[in-house]
């Protein structure tokens, strides 16, 4: 579980990595200078979290989780300025992808310290 909830944060990373990037170089999704800083910000602190949650570091999880939310947070900024209005529907997806990584973390922390995982260091 460890390293499914650790790919599911690098790729949330890098993704955001990726839109913080157009966003400073371009296009039509052209926001704030800050805004796409932030989000280069916390995607490659979530993408630097993500080994450090599989190998168990202490505090990891919650870098992890602090990472994302403040992803959600811009999200949410994103959102006004892309489509004129908060779009629900992608807000509860990024939330519940959010939860079901850093539930999946937690669980694979939770048996790997408990012995039930083989091989989680």
């Amino acid at each position: 579980m460890l390293t499914v909830a650790a790919l599911g944060l690098a790729g949330y990373g890098l993704y955001s990595v990726g839109l913080g990037l157009v966003v400073l170089l371009a296009g039509p999704y052209r926001l704030e200078w800050w805004a796409g800083f932030a989000l280069l910000g916390f995607g490659l602190l979530l993408t630097l979290s993500a080994p450090l949650v599989r190998v168990r570091f202490p505090g990891s999880l919650a870098l992890a989780i602090g990472a994302m939310l403040g992803l959600q947070a811009f999200s949410l900024h994103n959102d006004m300025h892309f489509y004129g209005r908060i779009v629900v529907f992608f807000q509860l997806a990024r939330g519940a992808f959010a939860a079901l990584v850093a539930v999946l973390a937690w669980v694979g922390h939770t048996t790997a310290i408990e012995g039930h995982e083989s091989g989680s260091r």
